[in-house]
């Protein structure tokens, strides 16, 4: 049949409607049944076990007053065994006793009133199975204390039956046990299995000895009468196993006891015992709990890591506990992973113990959550571990702990650390966020223009008291290391004694006073104490209000400083000053106008308008050329700039294309036209160029080469620092991506001609079976690349501070051992900065990111420290904040003299602010043949018998060229005694040897990278120059003395005001400007 028949056609519309009336009719008189659900709820039975045993606390009521009848049935026995006078000793005795009827009476109402309760318990469990009930050990013994009292009632004689009434104490046990249950989950609260362990093995003991002692008193009433008292003695005696035997039992029935209790103890007890080292075992893993009342009286905060190293926990603890209001407070280390063995001796030390407390757990849960008080903690700091494989998988791990902890205690303060830039934004609601990659690569780039950034930053975030290296005879040691320990440090203006007298006064003004002063270098404010926008040097523009909270650099902060006034410096005589002193010290007077009116025909209304004029403008003089003084001599950033469009071929804006989400925005030099893509490929020729190497750009400034494993989102934070708009065109260097480590494409990318070479720490050999042999394969290349281009500026970046030492190892260098001796001695002083002496690291050459995580740790004392360091790294452009940048001194500005002085002028002159040195000191050592008992003659700092200061004045009073010998040898006395007698030995004939071996073995490696060179067809021109280096050491000053002596070369670390805040400022001038000139001419006006 076709499908066409198999259809049935559909009613007419008046049918269907008509059923549906039907229908509707027919539901309407139908009878409506209510079901009730759970009757079965409703009963008697129901009812009173939903009371008895269901309900929290009505249950826990009634074991309340059950276990309370249990412990006075038990009392009132030891009463009827104290009142007990019965002297016969018949075997009757252990049968029958007599009591008062008093006593009998409350025996027997409370007999009764167990054996309700124990009924009443048993037929509300009861399901159908009645033997499983009435066999259970608690019922036996229920009936035996119970129904004889109750039958004693009905039948007198009975009344005397001795009843072991003593063995309800193992009732009471139950009960207690099921009460804590009940207890607990009343208050909705999880025991501790601790806890119950420890009560079970408590409650047995008293169970047995309360046994013990009622069963030998009561037997021996058949034998030689035993008191409860001396029965107590004897239990305890034979359970401690002294046996003096004074006290014995003399029947068979109460030794027959002995026996049984004894092994009875010996069967229970081991196994309680047992359980509870188990789970004390267990505890000492898992690390317990924090108790609740401990965090009503004391504070603490939560460390969440995925793994424990020592060097972390380290670092975290002493840059935690570096502060002296955080003493007190207790560290809580969650984490999933057992203690380490280090990790555990480490926590042992009483220094750490009593307030350090480790609790294995995830922050995943919230059991262990609740466990570490998350709710209760001050903050809450959640770390990445940098060592593992896939880093973005470390960053997962770390953004679902920070969703965890905020889920669950949305007020705890979050201090996040992150790896990869593209994962930060996931974090954004975190208090305090810092991401590796961020800083890693911005310090890289500042390192290249602003020699030394990473090693001013790394020691700015440290908390130290400047005290390394004052015990060496080294000068720069003993000056480094003071100056090590500035920190940057806030205060509200008003509530200074340091900024409150310049109230009202610019910002450059109270910069270099409070320098001249009191030695403090005020960096920035935040104007109004908003807390929002912190400007670093907002320049002469700025006006200080008494909400600003001002930031300074210093040794200490104020509240901890004691101020004295040196009355003896006035008196002193000085020398007359330079030109260029008097100058700046006018600058100094003039820049601050606001007590003086300004006579002029505009009339008395400019008077108050701004405290502000010009630049002085310097007399032509060969002395003083404050054009030396800034690096950007094309075109100066101080000056404004009318429009956006640079003067060659770049154009100021907004990179068009952001790498992640979450990136900031910063204006920076975009070039005018687009380069093809295949042009910024060396390894391939294209139509645009002919040659496979760096010469077919025709490149002019030195180049940046970074070599990475891989082209990343973090190199955008290497190339934004180096192009932002602030930089002055001069300055942009080329950058060359190198992605692959032959020597070849290093020679083609123009090494013999760069100015620094980056070698980023490589992703893939950051994760290695042992720890600190992540750094390996870095410190080999850089070394290798150290030993082919020794003039070559290598920077680099370790994940292990304590690999540091490896950079430009050499073996036979007399100074490296001896640098690397007084680490040791400073480490065990207690220092946390004993690796600065390190050469690399002092260079600004080699650091780690490591070091960077004070930064999140000082956030809990000091809020500000990551915008700070953003901004000095030029992550962050807030406006009108100023940039970090140097400027080199010549020969020209050594009349300046000191770093007072320049910080006087640059502060009245153009409104930078100063706030360190990079210095390089020669290390060239003495010719080999000179005897080492030459070298000891004249200034021996180990000369006995001569005191330092008259050493020091005889040093001074030498010339310069003398003093810069003796400087010298002082160096290598100072290494060799060091190192021992027995290296000053050998060490002539050692030098000698060593110093003919590197000079051959460098002319060798020279030559063969030049032949390499040639083969390439690369010119070698300049390559000599690059490699013939003098051996010397750098090192960072963070916020000098102003008596410091300038020397040639020195760069000096300064803030410089933002040039758009210039141009605003210049702009709201012309304006008021134009407005008080109408004003003038409707006045002129009216009054004609």
């Amino acid at each position: 049949m076709d499908d066409g028949e198999n259809e049935v056609e559909p009613l007419p519309l008046r049918h269907r409607l008509k059923d549906f009336l039907l229908r509707e009719q027919k539901r309407q008189n139908d009878a409506k049944v209510q079901v009730d659900f759970s009757v079965d709820q409703n009963s008697f039975k129901e009812r009173l076990r939903f009371y008895c045993i269901k309900n929290q606390r009505s249950s826990l009521r009634v074991r309340v007053f059950y276990l309370s009848l249990k412990v006075l049935s038990c009392i009132l026995y030891i009463f009827r065994a104290l009142t007990d006078t019965e002297d016969q000793h018949k075997w009757a005795s252990i049968i029958w006793v007599k009591r008062n009827h008093s006593l009998w009476a409350a025996q027997v109402s409370v007999a009764v009133i167990c054996l309700f309760i124990r009924i009443l318990l048993t037929y509300l469990r009861y399901k159908g199975n009645i033997w499983q009930q009435v066999l259970q050990l608690a019922f036996i013994l229920e009936m035996i204390n119970t129904v004889p009292f109750v039958i004693g009632i009905f039948y007198q004689p009975l009344q005397n039956l001795f009843i072991p009434v003593f063995l309800n104490c193992w009732l009471a046990k139950r009960a207690l046990e099921n009460m804590v249950n009940d207890f607990h989950r009343a208050i909705q609260r999880t025991q501790s299995a601790m806890f119950n362990q420890l009560l079970i093995l408590i409650s047995t003991i008293i169970c047995l000895i309360f046994t013990f002692i009622c069963g030998v008193e009561h037997l021996q009433r058949a034998g030689k009468k035993l008191s409860v008292f001396d029965s107590f003695y004897f239990c305890i005696v034979t359970f401690s196993t002294v046996g003096f035997g004074d006290v014995l039992p003399d029947i068979w029935p109460s030794k027959l006891l002995v026996v049984i209790m004894i092994c009875v103890a010996l069967v229970v007890l081991p196994i309680q015992f047992e359980e509870l080292a188990y789970l004390w075992m267990e505890r000492q893993k898992s690390g317990g709990d924090y108790s609740k009342q401990r965090t009503e009286s004391e504070r603490h905060v939560v460390l969440c890591v995925s793994s424990v190293k020592l060097d972390l926990l380290m670092d975290f603890l002493n840059e935690f506990y570096a502060h002296p209001r955080l003493q007190e407070y207790y560290v809580i280390i969650l984490c999933p992973a057992e203690q380490d063995v280090a990790v555990r001796r480490v926590l042992r030390i009483p220094m750490w113990s009593h307030r350090v407390i480790y609790l294995q757990g995830s922050a995943l849960k919230d059991q262990d959550l609740v466990r570490a008080k998350m709710d209760n903690a001050e903050a809450c700091f959640i770390l990445t571990c940098r060592c593992e494989e896939d880093r973005n998988a470390a960053d997962y791990q770390t953004i679902l702990r920070a969703w965890a902890v905020k889920d669950f205690a949305p007020s705890c303060t979050l201090f996040v650390q992150i790896l990869k830039p593209e994962n930060k934004f996931h974090v954004k609601f975190a208090d305090h966020i810092v991401c590796e990659e961020e800083f890693k690569y911005a310090m890289l780039a500042l390192n290249c223009i602003c020699p030394a950034t990473s090693t001013f930053i790394t020691l700015l975030v440290h908390t130290s008291r400047g005290l390394e290296g004052q015990h060496s005879p080294e000068d720069w040691h003993r000056i480094y290391g003071k100056c090590s320990g500035n920190e940057v440090y806030s205060i509200v203006l008003k509530e200074s004694i340091f900024f409150s007298e310049y109230e009202g006064k610019s910002f450059t003004y109270a910069s270099f006073n409070a320098y001249n002063k009191y030695g403090i270098c005020l960096i920035g404010v935040c104007p109004d104490n908003t807390k929002k926008n912190i400007l670093l040097n907002p320049g002469p523009e700025h006006i200080m209000n008494p909400l600003d909270v001002c930031f300074y650099i210093s040794l200490t902060k104020e509240e901890n400083t004691c101020f004295k006034t040196q009355t003896g410096c006035r008196n002193s005589p000085k020398t007359q000053p330079p030109t260029c002193s008097a100058i700046a010290s006018m600058g100094a007077v003039a820049i601050d106008l606001q007590e003086i009116s300004i006579a002029s025909s505009l009339g008395a209304s400019l008077s108050t308008e701004t405290n502000m004029v010009p630049v002085l403008e310097l007399p032509d003089s060969p002395s003083l050329q404050t054009a030396n003084l800034f690096s950007d001599q094309s075109k100066c950033p101080c000056q404004p700039n009318t429009g956006d469009e640079g003067s060659n071929d770049y154009v100021k804006g907004y990179p068009p294309d952001l790498p992640y989400i979450g990136s900031s925005p910063i204006l920076c030099h975009l070039r005018k036209k687009k380069t093809p893509k295949c042009c910024m490929k060396l390894q391939k020729t294209c139509y645009h160029k002919d040659e496979e190497d760096v010469k077919a750009y025709g490149l002019k400034d030195k180049l940046i080469i970074v070599s990475a494993e891989a082209t990343g989102n973090g190199l955008y934070n290497f190339i934004l620092p180096l192009r932002a708009s602030y930089r002055p065109e001069n300055e942009l260097c080329p950058i060359v991506l190198l992605l692959e480590q032959d020597l070849d494409d290093l020679l083609r990318c123009g090494v013999s001609f760069a100015a620094s070479m980056v070698v980023v720490d490589k992703e893939s050999t950051m994760f290695a079976e042992e720890d600190y042999m992540a750094d390996a394969k870095t410190i080999i290349n850089v070394q290798t690349l150290f030993r082919l281009l020794s003039g070559l500026n290598i920077i680099t970046e370790l994940t292990h501070p304590a690999n540091m030492r490896f950079m430009q190892f050499s073996a036979k260098d007399c100074h490296s051992l001896a640098f690397s001796k007084l680490e040791k001695k400073e480490r065990e002083k207690g220092s946390n900065l004993s690796f600065i002496f390190r050469l690399p690291f002092a260079a600004g050459r080699v650091f780690s990111i490591g070091m960077l995580d004070t930064l999140l740790y000082q956030c809990f004392v000091k809020d500000y420290m990551i915008t700070i360091t953003r901004l000095l790294l030029g992550l962050e452009n807030t406006p009108k904040s100023g940039f970090l940048c140097s400027m080199s001194i010549t020969e020209e500005d050594l009349c300046i003299e000191t770093y007072g002085r320049l910080y006087e002028m640059l502060s009245s002159t153009v409104g930078d602010i100063p706030i360190g040195i990079y210095r390089t000191e020669s290390q060239t050592l003495e010719p080999p043949e000179t005897p080492l008992s030459q070298m000891s003659d004249k200034v021996s700092v180990f000369e006995e018998g001569k005191d330092q200061e008259e050493q020091h004045q005889a040093l001074h009073c030498e010339s310069p060229d003398i003093q810069t010998h003796s400087l010298r040898r002082r160096s290598m006395q100072w290494a060799s005694n060091l190192l021992g007698p027995w290296h000053a030995e050998r060490d002539a004939d050692r030098q000698q040897r060593g110093v003919l071996l590197s000079c051959s073995e460098r002319l060798e490696l020279t030559e063969l990278v030049k032949k390499r060179m040639q083969n390439l067809g690369l010119s070698t021109h300049g390559f000599d120059k690059m490699n013939n280096n003098q051996s010397s050491h750098s090192y960072a000053l963070i916020n000098p003395s102003p008596d410091t002596k300038l020397e040639l070369n020195d760069i000096v670390y300064i803030i410089r005001k933002d040039p758009l805040s210039l141009e605003l400022y210049d702009t709201d001038i012309k304006k008021s400007w134009r407005s008080d000139s109408q004003i003038r001419e409707r006045n002129t006006k009216n009054h004609l």
